[in-house]
């Protein structure tokens, strides 16, 4: 009887764990694939995505990125550089499509590769009229103590500097990449006497942070996260910000929004945050979309479509 039980007791276990790894499975599955396409929302502008990393390398499939995002009602995107390669991909992919353009800097991870020939390298590329920002630049604290190739917090504040001095010498909006680094990234940018726009990318602080940052005249650029479950804080940040202080972004091919967290984003999914943005505001999402389309399009001064 015992022995019977055992192998009974056996042939459970397996297929339980059978059962386990078909769940695993079918969760693998559905992290690769991108979710469905969302009821189309007029007038927005991807403020922050990187085409690259979505697999847009040539000028047929940022098209077909873009053409996607289009249908979604995603009318132009900005697609950002983390380190020089990128930036300079950003810029050609920029020209390959009207509904692109492009911001250029050295991502604060890599603000240790800001030598005499990067510098001379992106100070041409702001100059092009389709580079319409200064960025991502910034602050992170999150990565020096786990990656032996990030730059140290002494290295990117220096790097910080530079580029908020090139976006006032050019005259262009600095976009912040800020992870854990609240209080020395506001103390930097108080310092050195910000540009007259600073775009506060993926913001993710709590809402005093919203507050001073509103209070300082900065643009608050939401992510998908803004829809997550555990975001209650950062919803209350959202809340508070003035209609012309705000955007929307997709990160892409980060951050996708709730219900699809964890699955590949891209720019048509923008509709999900900006319908989010508008249940957290109290808005219709047509309201919604026409603040978010018009801020993007005055702040990066996009032409009209």
């Amino acid at each position: 009887m015992s022995e019977t039980a055992g192998i009974v007791g056996s042939g459970a276990d397996s297929q339980d764990t059978s059962t386990s790894e078909s769940n695993k499975a079918a969760r693998k599955r559905r992290r690769k694939e991108p979710p469905p396409e969302p009821t189309p929302l007029p007038g927005l502008v991807d403020a922050h995505t990187h085409l690259a990393a979505c697999g847009g390398r040539d000028p047929d499939t940022v098209r077909a990125i873009l053409d996607r995002a289009e249908r979604a009602g995603v009318g132009q995107v900005v697609t950002v550089a983390d380190d020089m390669i990128d930036a300079r991909w950003a810029l050609e992919a920029s020209r390959w499509d009207h509904r692109a353009f492009a911001a250029v800097a050295l991502h604060p991870t890599h603000a240790a590769e800001l030598d005499d020939a990067a510098k001379s390298e992106l100070e041409q590329m702001v100059a092009d009229p389709r580079v319409v920002a200064v960025g991502e630049t910034g602050l992170d604290h999150y990565w020096p103590s786990r990656s032996d190739s990030c730059a140290t917090p002494a290295v990117q504040a220096e790097a910080f500097r530079w580029h908020i001095d090139l976006a006032k010498r050019i005259g262009k909006p600095l976009m912040i990449h800020n992870r854990e680094a609240d209080d020395d990234l506001l103390a930097v940018l108080a310092a050195e006497g910000a540009p007259d726009t600073v775009i506060m990318h993926c913001f993710s602080g709590d809402r005093t942070v919203a507050q001073e940052c509103v209070e300082r005249g900065y643009v608050l650029s939401f992510a998908g996260t803004v829809s997550f479950a555990n975001a209650a804080e950062l919803r209350f940040a959202a809340e508070l910000v003035p209609d012309e202080q705000i955007l929307v972004e997709t990160d892409a091919p980060f951050l996708t929004p709730h219900p699809y967290r964890g699955q590949p984003n891209q720019s048509y999914c923008l509709p999900y945050t900006a319908r989010a943005l508008a249940e957290v505001r109290g808005v219709d999402d047509a309201t919604m979309a026409r603040i978010l389309g018009d801020n993007a399009r005055r702040v990066y001064r996009l032409p009209l479509q």
